[in-house]
């Protein structure tokens, strides 16, 4: 089940895009996508089973109740009806459908797709009860089983050799690779799929927080594995094809055309139906938990009615494009992915600084300040002194990491503000 909600549109598009990019620096580029688009998801579900909240705001509340609600609101809403959702029915149309029509065709079958694509959507998602058994035991192996064909096919048979990167990963292309890893946005959505796994591991019998964690950790264990394996091969088949097809405008592009090189016409037909039910299985996990989420937000409007508005206003933004999409996505991808790599590493240390909010507080908000001008600048909106300001001040700044010394600068001052308080506090006359 895991693996099926991770998996979806970008975790198909992106590596591919990747390997096309970086070339010879394929191997680089890629262990940096693996950390963010493996390892932070996966450790986001653990944090979550790990601090024995029920759900991302009072998670997030740890720092503040008005930064918890606000944060959350954000979250639910990138990963669900403005990007993440609206993505899954694009990229599914763009890849299983748009390749058997004829140019000049106008928006007409994007709308009847797509009202087709999230009515399925919804439907499945109005069953939130049997969303286990529907999406591990049936969605997944048909999944893996037609994406592992044309990965095997691809890696036991290239397509031809490597060329050199392109001018974005010639330097630096680790870096290149962890910042592309936010456009999967799975750390932002595991605080969500991570509550739909620990409530699903308790309905199977888990009651201690001790087997949670044990369990959470098995099933994040075999997911890691099998995405890292799907990843790195989609990466690779993108970097060997080049040589043979060309750079190709996305990663939709080259698996389209891989695909028709190895199956011909045939390979039309497979990919489309790949595409199609990998993004499926992710937009009903999503729906399912931010109707959920604002079901608890608005309790008079009922779970049902929020999962039809929220698939009906998907498919309205689906069909704005896939290109288009993705353009308004990453400057606020940029803005809020630090904040949640934070937040993830600040709940494995509560114990240590004993869950005082300051800490949170400080360690925040000077990574929101740096990551708000880094979203401001993937906007096009660059503010010159504070970019040369940035650039002299902080170190990694240059490759997009500029927010994690002071993260780590606003977590000390916090801690130190708790040691003078609690100094104060022992050192005051007694009455």
């Amino acid at each position: 089940m895991l693996f099926a909600l991770f998996f979806g549109a970008g975790n198909l598009i992106f590596p591919a895009m990747l390997g096309q990019s970086a070339g010879t620096n394929l191997w680089s580029a890629n262990a940096g996508f693996l950390l963010t688009g493996v390892g932070l998801p996966l450790i986001g579900v653990m944090a979550l089973g790990f601090s024995g909240k029920d759900d991302l705001q009072s998670l997030a509340s740890r720092a503040h109740p008005v930064f918890g609600i606000v944060f959350t609101i954000v979250l639910y809403l990138a990963i669900g009806p403005l990007f993440a959702i609206p993505r899954a029915g694009t990229v599914s149309y763009e890849i299983g459908v748009k390749p058997f029509l004829s140019e000049g065709v106008g928006g007409l079958p994007l709308l009847i797709f797509t009202i087709i694509f999230f009515g399925v959507a919804c439907f499945f998602s109005l069953k939130p009860g049997k969303i286990v058994d529907i999406i591990g035991k049936v969605l997944t192996p048909v999944k893996i089983g037609s994406i592992g064909i044309l990965v095997v096919v691809a890696v036991v048979a290239p397509i031809g050799e490597f060329k050199a990167p392109l001018e974005a990963y010639e330097t630096n292309s680790f870096f290149k690779g962890f910042q592309e890893g936010y456009l999967t946005m799975d750390t932002l959505a595991s605080f969500v799929f991570g509550i739909m796994i620990i409530n699903a591991i308790r309905e199977k019998g888990a009651t201690t927080r001790k087997q949670i964690i044990g369990v959470c950790g098995a099933a994040t264990l075999i997911t890691a594995t099998v995405l890292g394996v799907f990843y790195t091969a989609l990466a690779y088949m993108g970097a060997s094809s080049v040589s043979e097809l060309g750079y190709l405008d996305n990663g939709g592009a080259v698996l389209a055309s891989v695909s028709n090189y190895y199956f011909g016409s045939f390979g039309g037909v497979f990919l489309g139906i790949m595409i199609t039910v990998a993004c499926l299985t992710t937009s009903i996990g999503l729906i399912i938990a931010c109707s959920t989420f604002f079901h608890q937000l608005f309790p008079k409007v009922s779970y049902k009615a929020i999962a039809v508005i929220l698939s009906a206003f998907s498919a309205l933004v689906a069909n704005i494009g896939l290109t288009q999409l993705i353009a308004v996505s990453v400057p606020v991808l940029t803005a809020i992915y630090p904040l949640a790599i934070v937040l993830i590493v600040l709940t494995f240390l509560h114990p240590l600084f004993k869950g005082h909010p300051v800490v949170y507080q400080g360690s925040l908000l000077l990574t929101f300040i740096v990551s708000l001008f880094d979203g401001l600048g993937a906007a096009g909106v660059k503010i010159q002194a504070v970019d040369s300001a940035f650039t002299q001040l902080l170190p990694l700044y240059s490759v997009g990491l500029g927010w994690v010394v002071p993260a780590i600068i606003g977590g000390i001052v916090g801690y130190i503000v708790v040691l003078l308080r609690a100094g104060t506090v022992l050192n005051r006359p007694s009455k």
